[in-house]
């Protein structure tokens, strides 16, 4: 609607609103951040009524919010035990990583031939990636400290525009079920190193081979970069990655 003051046309909003933000999803955030923050460990049971008592909401807040993190693949509901922190094996590390290569090795092929937006997200991933690095503490006093949840999150896009080089909605729909699985793995990493600055020159070098279009050495590189992350999740886990069964 538009309202006509004097000579000058003014625009009001009575249309837009925002829901705001229920005691669910405070919750939620906190226990997102905890579990970013290593607060709570890999297997660590989330009872409902001890969350409940310590944050002083409603055991049906609680499960909502747990309902939410399982959603996003930061926890699991585990029959008899109820709902505990995601917590992956060695196996499934292995396994996970695999996938992405062959998910993520098709999008490399793809890149001469994706549309100019799929490959101008890629770019817009790792810019966005390089930004929250250099806000880190100590790298910069004139930004907010990114959260390790938005460092994770950052960093995953990139591997995400990637995979979205294909066009293909089902195999994107994969990564993400994949990089769901991995993300917590990967905040513990990143909490424990504090090297994002390595990761921003590490996803530099890889986006720069696509723009030269030099298929083979991105592919090289990416096997690298994800046999790299394998060997980065499994050292959170106390194992080391001696058996030849990672990305090849």
């Amino acid at each position: 609607m538009q309202l006509v003051v004097g000579q000058s046309v003014l625009m009001t909003f009575e249309t837009l609103s925002i829901e705001p933000a229920t005691t669910m999803d405070r919750v939620t955030d906190e226990l997102r951040r905890a579990l970013f923050a290593g607060e709570l460990d890999p297997g660590t049971p989330l009872r409902e009524v001890a969350l409940a008592e310590s944050l002083n909401v409603a055991r049906s807040t609680v499960r909502e919010a747990l309902g939410a993190l399982v959603a996003e693949g930061l926890a699991d509901r585990v029959p008899h035990k109820g709902t505990v922190v995601r917590e992956l094996d060695r196996a499934a590390i292995v396994d996970v990583c695999r996938a992405r290569l062959v998910l993520e090795s098709a999008g490399v092929r793809s890149w001469v031939d994706a549309p100019a937006e799929a490959r101008d997200a890629v770019r817009a991933a790792l810019a966005e990636f390089a930004r929250l690095a250099a806000a880190q503490p100590g790298t910069s006093r004139d930004r907010s400290e990114p959260t390790l949840a938005e460092l994770t999150a950052a960093h995953l896009a990139i591997h995400r525009g990637i995979v979205a080089l294909t066009g293909s909605e089902r195999l994107l729909a994969t990564a993400d079920s994949l990089y769901a699985e991995i993300r917590l793995a990967l905040a513990n990493v990143d909490r424990i190193r504090r090297n994002a600055a390595e990761q921003v020159t590490s996803h530099t070098r890889l986006v720069e081979l696509l723009e030269a279009e030099d298929t083979d050495a991105t592919l090289a590189e990416l096997t690298d970069h994800l046999a790299g992350a394998q060997r980065s999740m499994l050292e959170t886990l106390g194992q080391d990655d001696s058996q030849n069964d990672g990305p090849e």
